[in-house]
Order: structure tokens, then C-alpha cells, then sequence
């Protein structure tokens, strides 16, 4: 095949792109076709590239978009956080203002109490007096119990301080002892009469305080107390009469 039998054939190949077979020229023909075959990838692989970089742009002009459309967000989310936020700084005076003078008006109609003085209303029951006169009539018994044991005391007392210069060792010794036990029984009668007066007071006075209990229940809840306050002992200083009722006399007046 001449030089220009094998231009021809490449221009085929070129033109065509593809490749036709030329027997007598191929080899000659080889070099310049792996050249032509080079090119052309050279070619595809610098498109791919462009198209890879125009993909990257796309993709970081998203994100940009993205972020602006996140900052905005978060600005909008933020304007209206400060303007809840100023809105609850400006309801804070109106709530502060809820309890008005009306309002403390009803709560002060409201709410309101009794006050006895609860000795005096005790001692002015009439089973009170009855009560004291059995509680001193036990009183002067134990009490004339402890003089006569004193007594006795005294009187062996006074018979051992006159006899001990002649008592033999052992009547002296047998009078001490006499004399200790008698002053060991007075102070135990004493502690035991006071035990057992107290005790007989409070089962003297227990119906009374029941009766007083049970009526101070019944007043309040007629009167629409919240409590009823004793004021014995210095307990409440001071109370509002607008508030607060003195029922003493009314206590004392439904107990006869």
C-alpha cells in the first residue's frame, strides 16, 4: 500500500470514527491511530473534569443558599423570641396589679374569726365551782395525812434527841433507823398526793373542756369562723376588731 493509500484510510477511520481495515497499510497505519485513540480520551477525560467542577459550583451554590436561608431562620426565630420576651416584661406591672383593693376587700370579708379568753370562760361555768369545791376537799385530805406523818416525825424526833445520851448502841441505832424510814414515807406521800391530785383534777375538768370544746365548734360553724384564738397567757397581742370577734360573753351566756 502507497503513502497516500494509508492517509485516505485514516481519513475513513477519522471521519467514521471507527476503525476499517486496510490489509496492506495496518501496520504502518498502527502508530498513528493509538495517537488518534489518545486524543480522543485526553478529550472525554477533560469534558468529565469540566463536568465534575460544574457539580462541585452546583453543590456549594446549594449550600450557600442553604446557609442564607438558615441564618434568616434563626433571625426570624430570634425577632420573635424578643418580642415574646418584651410583651411578658410588659404583662408583668398588669399581673403585679391583680390584687387590687376590692380583692384584698373580699379576702379580708372573707376570712374571719372568734377570740375567747378560755380560763375566763372555764371559771365561769357553774360546774367549775363545783369541780374546785371536790378538788380542795381532796386536797385537805391528803393534806391533813402529810401534817399528822409529819407530826409523828417530829415527835420521835424529839424523844430520840432526849433518850440518845442513854440509849444503849443498839435502841440507838433502831431509833435512827425508825426515825429515817418515817421521813422517807413523809416525802413519798407528798410526791404521790401530788400525783394523784393532779390527776383527779383533770378528770374533774375533762367534761368541762369537752363541753367548751364541743360549743366552740358549733359557734364557728354558725358564724362562718376560719378559727376561734384564745388569747390567754399573752398569746395574741393584738387583734383587729374589724376582723376578728369577741365571743366571751356568747361562750359564756349558751354554757349556763
Amino acid at each position: 500500500m502507497q503513502k497516500s493509500d494509508t492517509i485516505q484510510c485514516f481519513r475513513v477511520v477519522a471521519k467514521s470514527g471507527g476503525f476499517r481495515f486496510c490489509p496492506d497499510g495496518m501496520l504502518k497505519a498502527l502508530p498513528v491511530l493509538l495517537v488518534l485513540l489518545a486524543i480522543t480520551a485526553i478529550s472525554a477525560q477533560g469534558q468529565t473534569v469540566q463536568t465534575v467542577q460544574a457539580a462541585g459550583q452546583t453543590v456549594q451554590a446549594g449550600q450557600t443558599v442553604q446557609a442564607g436561608q438558615t441564618a434568616q431562620a434563626d433571625q426570624t426565630v430570634q425577632t420573635s423570641d424578643n418580642a415574646a420576651s418584651q410583651t411578658r416584661n410588659t404583662a408583668v406591672p398588669v399581673s403585679g396589679m391583680a390584687p387590687s383593693a376590692d380583692a384584698a376587700s373580699q379576702s379580708r370579708q372573707s376570712l374571719t374569726f372568734g377570740y375567747i379568753s378560755y380560763d375566763s370562760v372555764l371559771r365561769a361555768m357553774p360546774a367549775y365551782a363545783t369541780a374546785m369545791r371536790q378538788l380542795d376537799n381532796l386536797k385537805a385530805k391528803y393534806e391533813a395525812e402529810a401534817k399528822r406523818v409529819e407530826s409523828d416525825f417530829n415527835k420521835k424526833y424529839e424523844e430520840f434527841l432526849e433518850g440518845q445520851r442513854d440509849f444503849p448502841q443498839t435502841i440507838l441505832q433502831k431509833r435512827q433507823s425508825e426515825l429515817q424510814e418515817l421521813l422517807d414515807r413523809n416525802i413519798l406521800f407528798r410526791e404521790e398526793s401530788r400525783r394523784l391530785l393532779a390527776e383527779a383534777e383533770r378528770d374533774l375538768l375533762a367534761p368541762l373542756h369537752a363541753r367548751i370544746g364541743s360549743l366552740l365548734r358549733v359557734i364557728g360553724e354558725e358564724r362562718g369562723y376560719a378559727f376561734i384564738v384564745n388569747t390567754d397567757n399573752n398569746a395574741c397581742p393584738f387583734i383587729n376588731p374589724s376582723q376578728g370577734d369577741n365571743i366571751g360573753s356568747i361562750v359564756v351566756e349558751r354554757l349556763r
